[in-house]
């Protein structure tokens, strides 16, 4: 799901307002012609595999089905235990798998995805796809209501299918090295940083930089933007979201070889 922008840079400013969500590539847009839209077929009595992806710059969206659950069953590569929502607020970048149980009366349903940046809503199929049922109309666009009783996504409940363990000592903190890497935004010079530290292109080409001579990663140019670990230690990452619209913090764990 990404956006589309009918204003070309740079005239549309520092931050543009988007026009409408893409579904697959199709979307429509306010006061715009009403514009085929994605259709995703489906039979009564199936079960289905969707894969959900944001390929967003920067909003999040509040992805649903109209009447119509979805069980998680895999968050980015990582296979869960079955979950049951309605709703799914998924962040750039984020990706969830979801079995979809075609067991509504046949006919066309909307799909949606709300973002909360840009032009938000519904009006007309703007943010909107549509799944029909085989055997529907294969032309007419919904006419269903969004669903009101809410079963939102609580990332805190997914669970792994299959625990692998993290490395280290059990519990916050329980590692070797740790490492905070706090994500920024510096809106005077409009640049993202980490640790207060925006991203400078190397004077010389790393790699005629080793060919040079430089064997250690901390020699390495521009002076200060490598971390070096230790050998065989566990180390942890704390990614906490320091910018507009980030997701919730990221915690890992990793042994370097």
């Amino acid at each position: 799901m990404p956006f589309r922008y009918h204003t070309p840079a740079p005239s549309a400013g520092k931050f543009p307002t988007a026009n409408s969500a893409l579904i697959n590539g199709a979307g429509r847009y306010s006061g715009g012609p009403a514009t085929k839209l994605t259709s995703i077929t489906v039979k009564r009595g199936k079960r289905y595999r969707f894969r959900l992806v944001s390929i967003s710059c920067d909003p999040n969206y509040t992805f649903s089905i109209d009447g119509h659950n979805l069980t998680i069953i895999e968050v980015d590569g990582v296979s869960t235990k079955p979950l049951v929502v309605n709703q799914i607020q998924i962040f750039a970048g984020q990706r969830y798998s979801f079995i979809l149980q075609a067991n509504q009366p046949v006919g066309n349903y909307w799909i949606r995805s709300n973002p909360n940046l840009g032009t938000v809503g519904f009006d007309g199929g703007l943010n909107s796809a549509i799944l029909r049922y085989r055997g529907s109309n294969a032309t007419a666009d919904p006419t269903t209501n969004q669903t009101t009783n809410i079963i939102p996504l609580v990332e805190s409940k997914l669970v792994p299918l299959f625990n692998p363990a993290a490395p280290g000592t059990a519990g916050v903190g329980g590692a070797d090295v740790l490492l905070n890497l706090n994500l920024g935004l510096n809106f005077t010079a409009l640049v993202f940083t980490i640790n207060g530290v925006s991203f400078v292109p190397p004077s010389v080409p790393v790699l005629l930089q080793i060919l040079s001579g430089k064997t250690a990663a901390t020699d390495l140019l521009p002076s200060g933007s490598v971390y070096s670990l230790p050998h065989n230690k566990v180390v942890e990452l704390s990614i906490p979201a320091g910018v507009a619209g980030g997701p919730v913090s990221t915690l890992i764990r990793h042994v370097p070889n």
